[in-house]
């Protein structure tokens, strides 16, 4: 691992436990073993740190969970949707990044307008708009039932937000979570498929 590396995992442990006020960057450079000002050799600062972690979730969120602007495609069927769903839910769950980031924003959501717009945007709109697209296409392929893609959007994501915020602080529940998602996905498609 680079230092570069080392000092946004550095930076992101710290924030997650400590806050984005709560850590500075000579707590980050002691972490990494470097002296702080070595740390400027690699970033402006620790706004920086923290753009580059939020902006690197972000991609990594993009390329792995999706988007409504990043859609590979309508699934087929309801096998593959059940697939992708719980794929989904899984990486959210498991990535490490992304739950320490998650952790991060959940904490810092009410200190910073930014970070309550990434954090609604992640937990809420976003997953709202993806999935009201994915559905309304299955609705269009006769997949599942002709509902308002929007509501069924938020039965689908809802039990998910709040049980990956179980899991995150209490890590113990990881599994039952998983499983209990796992067959929520099950039981949604049940419910409304064609």
């Amino acid at each position: 691992m680079s230092t570069k590396e080392r000092i946004l995992d550095a930076a992101l442990t710290l924030f997650a436990k400590n806050g984005y006020s709560g850590t500075s960057v000579e707590q980050i450079a002691e972490i990494v073993g470097i002296k702080a000002p070595s740390l400027y050799k690699h970033f402006k600062g620790k706004e920086d740190i923290l753009n580059t972690l939020i902006d690197s979730a972000e991609a990594r969120y993009e390329k792995f969970f999706g988007s409504s602007t990043n859609l590979e495609y309508i699934p087929e069927n309801i096998e593959i949707f059940k697939k992708n769903a719980i794929e989904r839910v899984r990486f959210t769950i498991s990535d490490p990044l992304i739950r320490k980031i998650r952790i991060f924003l959940v904490q810092e959501q009410f200190r910073n307008e930014r970070l309550a717009k990434i954090t609604t945007h992640h937990q809420i709109d976003g997953l709202l708009q993806m999935y009201s697209k994915i559905l309304e296409g299955m609705i269009c392929k006769g997949l599942i039932k002709n509902y308002d893609p929007a509501i069924l959007a938020l039965e689908l994501t809802a039990p998910a937000t709040v049980l990956i915020s179980k899991a995150d602080r209490q890590p113990e529940y990881k599994n039952q979570v998983l499983e209990i998602l796992e067959n929520h996905v099950r039981h949604f498609c049940d419910i409304y498929k064609k």
